[in-house]
């Protein structure tokens, strides 16, 4: 059989068989490998239980003085000095400000001379009186002329104890120019200063006598209702010490137009009812702890907790596939490094503590297992066995 050379059309199939080939080995060797599989993850899970859990309810307050001394002159004035400062401890009698006296010293001065020009007529009353007696007694005027300068020494006797005692008032007036602190306390604000012309009983200065101390803080309309008068509560400084003891003493009655609140205030027992705690300190407040309700909750550690943009939720194991999938939850508050959950889980549910934000929905896991650390020797030294020759010499 005689050799037929290929026609240019056998050639042409041959050369495009040649370039699909091609073609399909460039993009098999342009395409991605196929993804290695999820990596089975090792989790630490626990297995929750419903207790009884105190639902503590804390408020953040502030000492206070039961009494507060608004302190302000009995007479109107311009204020020249003002000796109290903010925070500055002062005792009874102690200068806080004066007035300009001026006019209260011209006043009294006033005062001094009607008080000499009425001791002046009484005196002359008095010896005209004394003279007419003796010529009554030689019988030379009537008995009526002798009643005269009498009731006339009467008018003058009243018109000096008038003049006395308007004196009196003026010198009590220049001292109200004076403002001293009625007991020992401490200033907790100025409200005046020097310059200011203040009118009488306008405040000037507030004073905290020293005595029994209140803490006050406020609470919602929702908890009002839960409070009494003579409840116990704990008192608990922020700058550390014991929990004192206290018990509810005022119930605002009316909320706070602005916030909404009530302002509860308890008073301190014991040695807290002494000026032992700077006013101002902030406390924390609770409810005692016969007077705590408790509720059945959940407790979690708080690396078992997922945040969201929608919410907290926990991963919840499924022993039977070993998957995990989100479970939405309710925190309540914070117990320390743990978490109440009021809702979204039941008693015997295992939930991930740890690494809960390196999971998927429906993620295979295993359970997490302590190694034992092998026993490490110090680098260098040989391992000597009791049948080596390095043993016996020792020995």
């Amino acid at each position: 059989m005689k050799y037929q050379p290929p026609t240019w059309r056998g050639a042409r199939v041959s050369h495009l068989h040649l370039i699909a080939l091609v073609t399909l080995m460039l993009l098999g060797a342009c395409s991605r490998p196929a993804p290695p599989p999820e990596p089975i993850r090792a989790v630490k899970v626990v297995t929750v239980g419903a207790s009884a859990v105190p639902l503590r309810q804390e408020f953040s307050g502030e000492i206070r003085a039961r009494v507060e001394s608004r302190l302000g002159f009995r007479v109107a004035g311009k204020l020249v000095r003002r000796q109290a400062e903010p925070g500055q401890r002062v005792t009874a009698g102690q200068l806080l400000a004066q007035l300009d006296p001026q006019d209260y010293k011209l006043a009294t001065d006033a005062a001094r001379a009607q008080v000499a020009a009425a001791q002046t007529n009484r005196d002359l009353a008095a010896a005209e009186f004394k003279r007419f007696t003796t010529l009554k007694e030689q019988n030379f005027i009537s008995g009526a002329e002798l009643e005269r300068r009498e009731t006339a020494l009467k008018a003058a006797q009243a018109q000096l104890e008038q003049a006395q005692a308007q004196l009196g008032a003026q010198g009590n007036q220049s001292a109200y120019a004076d403002l001293r602190a009625d007991s020992a306390g401490v200033v907790l604000a100025v409200e005046a200063e020097p310059g200011q012309v203040v009118a009488a009983g306008t405040p000037v200065v507030r004073v905290a006598p020293d005595g029994v101390r209140d803490a006050a803080f406020v609470v919602p309309e929702d908890m009002v209702g839960q409070l009494r008068i003579g409840m116990a509560m704990n008192v608990r400084p922020l700058s550390g010490g014991d929990v004192l003891g206290a018990k509810v003493r005022e119930i605002a009655a009316s909320a706070d137009p602005v916030t909404r609140t009530y302002l509860v205030k308890v008073a301190l027992a014991g040695k807290a009812a002494l000026p032992n705690l700077p006013l101002g300190s902030t406390v924390y407040v609770s409810l005692g702890s016969s007077a705590q309700p408790q509720i059945a909750a959940i407790k979690l550690p708080t690396s078992a907790l997922k945040q969201d943009g929608k919410g907290t939720a926990v991963w919840v194991l499924d022993p039977a596939s070993m998957t995990v999938k989100l479970q939405p939850v309710q925190v309540l508050m914070a117990d320390g490094n743990e978490a109440v959950i009021g809702s979204g889980l039941q008693a015997g549910t295992l939930v991930v503590a740890a690494g809960v934000h390196m999971l998927q929905p429906g993620q295979k896991v295993m359970l997490y297992q302590e190694r034992v650390a092998a026993a490490v020797r110090p680098i260098g030294l040989p391992i000597v066995s009791p049948t080596t020759p390095a043993a016996s010499a020792q020995k």
